[in-house]
């Protein structure tokens, strides 16, 4: 058999000629011996370097791999296959044949290669002169060699998501991950397979909110909510933030949950810097996505028996998947359990605040100008009365969330205190008549004394029009010049 150099893996064809020709370079045979040992190395069978097949060489390729190595200084090297004088040169295809490809791959650039293929032969049978169309394999290298690899088409032409699509094209994607605990939180809603039956007796699709710490895979929380709405997201975070402590940032979506000014206010009030994702481009959360599919292949994948299956036992079943095999199952990426990880590495979180302190931290600031008529503001459609020492304020402050008027807050706009507590306007309790007595709402003025002579303009104003020289403009009808002398 003779040396295929269209084989791969040109070390082990060097290695595996090396050790067939090294032993005559050990022990060099007589001239006259030569050719008797290379018969008798022909005769022998070779484990073949890719198959691992039995193999077998003819006289003739023995003798030139001999004098290839012989002369060489270095004899491992000269006895490497050689590259084929083509290679890397299309002969297959057409010039007019690799236009039409180029073409046909600029206005469907999200088909397969196989799509391509099949479009392409539709196209030579009707065009004889773009040439044979070769072989699958050979159309496949041409274009992965030309760098027309299969594009995600957005599924809206939107601005944006085209944008993104040519950025993701224009710029390197790289894995990354934080160097401590608590550095970076991942958060993100995922829509369930399963279906859950509420009190009222409708089968809904549930969605579940998880917060993931990214060193260590950890889940901070997650819960099963009917909603996706800010109240929800607040309420979820919120409890990550008791259970782990506050992260130093947090990355998440670009939903309209994750943009209403409760969320990024609260974020900010607390300190942990909002990192969301690029428009279009989810797999910046890709560790995210996948504890979805660890979710969905091992927890949903049990639930599957369960005909009934409530909101309330879908949380507790997945909580107890959660702590009792995730957190403590070797994650294929850091070779450690989440747990193991949480607690050997360093942690760069903080101590959480109280109840209160994040739910006051999740609201959104507004101004709202007082009526002066009967001390009133309005907000969200309702009117609020504000207290009487603040009667002197045109412009307040309110701190509020939408979904929660019974805490409704004015606030200091310099340092962000709490003055006082609004409470909705009781009409029903003012009919009664009872009004407390206002306090002064600062030093009252000294009793004025009535003024005896002229106001200083006036007397300015008299005297200019005394000096022009003329009578007075009018003609008296009543004899007002005898009465004031």
């Amino acid at each position: 058999m003779s040396d295929d150099n269209g084989l791969g893996d040109p070390d082990g064809w060097a290695r595996l000629r090396f050790a067939i020709i090294g032993p005559l370079l050990a022990d060099p045979a007589p001239a006259n011996a030569l050719g008797a040992r290379l018969k008798a190395l022909a005769a022998k069978s070779w484990r073949h370097p890719v198959t691992g097949r039995a193999v077998s060489f003819s006289f003739g390729t023995l003798e030139r791999w001999y004098y290839l190595a012989r002369d060489a200084q270095d004899p491992v090297t000269a006895l490497r296959p050689r590259r084929r004088s083509d290679a890397g040169e299309q002969r297959a295809l057409s010039p007019r044949l690799m236009e039409a490809v180029q073409a046909q791959y600029r206005d469907y650039p999200g088909w397969t290669v196989q799509l391509h293929y099949d479009n392409l032969a539709a196209l030579c049978a009707g065009d004889e002169t773009l040439g044979p169309l070769p072989s699958y394999a050979t159309v496949r290298r041409f274009m992965k060699r030309a760098g027309l690899h299969r594009r995600r088409v957005p599924a809206r032409k939107t601005p944006g998501a085209e944008q993104a699509a040519r950025r993701l094209e224009a710029c390197e994607v790289r894995s990354y991950e934080a160097q401590y605990v608590h550095a970076l939180w991942h958060l993100d809603f995922h829509h369930g397979s399963r279906n859950v039956l509420t009190r009222g007796g409708v089968w809904v699709k549930p969605l579940l909110l998880a917060v993931i710490d990214d060193h260590s895979r950890l889940i901070c929380h997650l819960q099963w909510y009917l909603d996706e709405t800010t109240e929800t997201l607040v309420h979820g975070l919120g409890q990550a933030l008791h259970k782990r402590g506050l992260p130093r940032a947090l990355m998440s979506d670009n939903g309209a949950a994750m943009q209403a000014e409760e969320f990024t206010a609260g974020l900010h009030a607390l300190g942990i810097l909002h990192e969301p994702t690029l428009p279009y481009s989810p797999y910046q959360n890709a560790k995210q996505e996948r504890f979805w599919a660890t979710l969905e292949g091992r927890l949903m994948a049990m639930l599957k028996g369960l005909e009934e299956l409530s909101l309330q036992r879908l949380n507790t079943l997945t909580q107890a998947w959660v702590e009792q095999e995730y957190h403590r199952k070797v994650h294929s990426e850091t070779a450690a359990t989440p747990l193991a990880r949480l607690l050997d590495a360093p942690n760069v979180g903080r101590p959480c605040p109280d109840s209160e302190q994040v739910r006051a931290a999740f609201r959104c600031r507004v101004q709202r100008r007082q009526r002066r008529s009967d001390g009133t503001l309005s907000l969200a459609g309702k009117r609020f009365e504000v207290p009487a020492r603040l009667r002197h304020l045109e412009q307040l402050h309110i701190a509020y969330a939408r979904w929660d008027l019974s805490a409704v807050d004015v606030v200091d706009p310099h340092s962000g205190a709490i003055l006082c507590r609004l409470y909705p306007l009781d009409k029903a309790a003012n009919a009664s008549g009872q009004r407390r007595r206002l306090e002064p709402a600062g030093a009252p003025p000294p009793p004025s004394q009535r003024a005896t002579t002229l106001p200083p303009l006036l007397r300015d104003l008299l005297a200019e029009y005394a000096a022009t020289g003329l009578p007075p403009a009018y003609l008296p009808k009543h004899d007002d010049l005898e009465s004031s002398r």
